[in-house]
């Protein structure tokens, strides 16, 4: 509900934000970024020390680029790393 107030709708119309809200029910369409910051909270953020905020955005960088996109297999994908599967999937755009 906070989420469809007007004083809300205001504040990130006024930043440019264009909402995703689906209808009453349909909860997919937010289970890839709830999934991503499961992730991230579970694997970076739980029982991490308390750190600078400067420190905790090159944590979170790092985690994003070096190890969740290059390293970290998803079952989603078959096992593969976004990397990987991004990369698959250029090579059979190529050849379409």
């Amino acid at each position: 509900v906070q989420y469809a107030s007007k004083k809300f709708t205001k504040t990130i119309e006024s930043y440019g934000v264009i909402r995703s809200m689906s209808r009453k029910g349909n909860c997919w369409d937010n289970a890839v970024s709830e999934s991503f910051f499961k992730s991230l909270k579970t694997e970076l953020i739980y029982g991490n020390k308390l750190i600078t905020k400067e420190k905790m955005g090159m944590e979170i960088f790092e985690y994003i680029e070096i190890w969740y996109n290059k390293k970290r297999r998803h079952s989603t994908l078959n096992y593969k790393t976004i990397e990987e599967f991004n990369n698959q999937n250029e090579i059979y755009q190529n050849v379409a």
